[in-house]
């Protein structure tokens, strides 16, 4: 798995002596989610789901075409084998995700949940998966442990969910978690692309925290 979050990286690297990158980590993975989804995407958008200028995008694409992830065309963008095999790898660890409503482990207006497989022994309190959220302009992330069939906080065996069955619920249907899986909630009040990639960028950095290797 390290080898793939290592090609997303060089992505997100700037070429010397390019300016500085406007875009991250969790826009190249969310980028190749989309183009994986459709097939194929326009420049547009990728602009309206990335929540990226026009001239962002067109770094984000050509960096990606540098590293042979994508190929373009008048249809837009589509994968490559190189591309959709680091896509397919990634999507595998993180497989599930919606979004839920407000409630008391999501104090967001906008609110958007994600499974990360089985990798619950590698979190310790939640606050490294926060400060990854607040990173890309949200206003923090919920991270939650299921265990003996009940969402509980890392480190402890408190349920925030006990008074909250329709929640629970919910995260049973859509997520569909396995014991020792993550679930981690982007919360942001400014739109729910930004959601999105909290929880996105929150489940990358876990990752890569897990793999213990040096991605400089």
């Amino acid at each position: 798995m390290h080898m793939h979050i290592k090609a997303l990286l060089k992505v997100s690297s700037r070429y010397a002596p390019s300016r500085v990158l406007s875009f991250d980590l969790v826009h190249v993975f969310k980028a190749l989610q989309l183009i994986e989804g459709n097939g194929h995407v326009s420049r547009a958008s990728l602009c309206s789901d990335l929540a990226l200028g026009e001239g962002v995008v067109k770094t984000l694409i050509k960096h990606l075409k540098m590293e042979g992830l994508i190929t373009t065309s008048n249809r837009g963008t589509q994968m490559t084998p190189k591309g959709r095999a680091i896509s397919s790898e990634l999507l595998s660890c993180i497989p599930e995700e919606t979004t839920i409503p407000n409630c008391s482990i999501a104090l967001g207006k906008f609110n958007h949940a994600v499974l990360l497989r089985d990798l619950g022994y590698s979190v310790r309190s939640g606050i490294e998966q926060r400060d990854a959220a607040i990173k890309v302009g949200a206003i923090g992330a919920t991270t939650l442990i299921f265990k003996d069939d009940k969402f509980v906080m890392p480190g402890t065996s408190h349920n925030p969910l006990k008074k909250e069955p329709e929640i629970y619920s919910m995260l049973l249907e859509k997520l569909k978690p396995q014991a020792g899986d993550v679930v981690i909630i982007g919360s942001a009040d400014t739109g729910k692309r930004i959601a999105e990639l909290a929880a996105k960028n929150a489940a990358l950095m876990t990752v890569m925290a897990h793999e213990k290797h040096d991605y400089r």
